[in-house]
């Protein structure tokens, strides 16, 4: 099996900020598209396509990066490994009331975007654990190792987790008559990150022309709640961007503003990498 994650290292690691990519993966195997019943391009409706490409300018910055090369519709990074969906997963029973797995949308999708499924039957236990174990399990191991070292230098780590959103999604959540955003940070109301981190990375897209919300639609999932602890100086920001700016939702293609789209975001990259530089003299020291 290929690698669950590729993590693309800056030649000198310069700040205490990491990005990382879990939606972006495409390596979608032979054997998986054998058995969906999903076309190749339907299944691709919940990849946050083009992330990776996006940010990848991080590493020259000083950044590590991280990307899954796992599809979301094999597992969902962004998800705990113990939100296994019954209506999927033979011999999971069913505990209490959560809303993702309720959707369709656990650690183990069962549905893609618009809620078309992905499967025509149920998967095996024994399946399931083994996503877990090769897919899951290396890509967590690897973000806290990386968040362990960013602390270990620099006295703090601050994640960019990178996402791309539908536009629909942002008119969905809005009432009519409102421009939506173009990027929503999500922070867990505060839970996942300090304010003052927070506001820098706003001022960052802010700053290339982009409206910015925070929380409203998407406040953050598993690895902003999961990671982000601000009192241990360990900051988490979720960063969701309107796809429609960059690509065509339908064809999943890079449209014609994308070049344009991608040197605005590699100036944010910049940005924010220098916000884990602000302390260096003193960790030096």
């Amino acid at each position: 099996m290929k690698n669950a994650y590729q993590l693309i290292e800056p030649e000198v690691h310069s700040t205490s900020v990491v990005f990382a990519s879990p939606h972006s993966g495409r390596d979608y195997s032979a054997e998986l598209l054998a058995r969906i019943t999903l076309n190749p391009l339907a299944i691709r409706s919940s990849e946050d396509a083009f992330v990776d490409d996006l940010f990848s300018a991080a590493p020259a910055y000083g950044a590590p990066l991280l990307l899954a090369n796992t599809p979301r519709a094999v597992v969902d990074l962004n998800r705990s490994a113990d939100e296994l969906d019954p209506a999927l997963i033979e011999g999971v029973r069913k505990i209490g009331h959560n809303p993702r797995i309720s959707s369709g949308l656990g650690v183990i999708p069962r549905v893609v975007a618009n809620g078309f499924p992905i499967y025509a039957g149920k998967m095996t236990r024994q399946e399931a654990d083994q996503r877990i174990a090769e897919i899951w399990q290396p890509y967590h191991a690897k973000l806290q190792e990386l968040l362990n070292q960013s602390r270990a230098m620099f006295g703090e780590a601050i994640l960019i987790d990178c996402h791309s959103m539908p536009h629909e999604a942002i008119e969905s959540a809005l009432r009519s008559g409102n421009n939506g955003p173009d990027v929503v940070l999500g922070d867990r109301f505060g839970a996942a990150a300090s304010e003052a981190v927070v506001e820098r990375i706003e001022a960052a897209f802010a700053a290339q022309g982009l409206k910015v919300a925070r929380n409203t639609p998407f406040a953050g999932a598993y690895t902003a709640q999961h990671y982000g602890r601000p009192s241990r100086e360990q900051h988490v920001v979720q960063v969701e961007i309107d796809r429609s700016l960059y690509m065509d939702e339908k064809r999943i293609e890079p449209n014609a503003d994308y070049d344009a789209f991608k040197k605005m975001i590699t100036s944010i990259v910049a940005e924010v990498s220098d916000i884990g530089r602000s302390e260096l003299p003193l960790a030096a020291e």
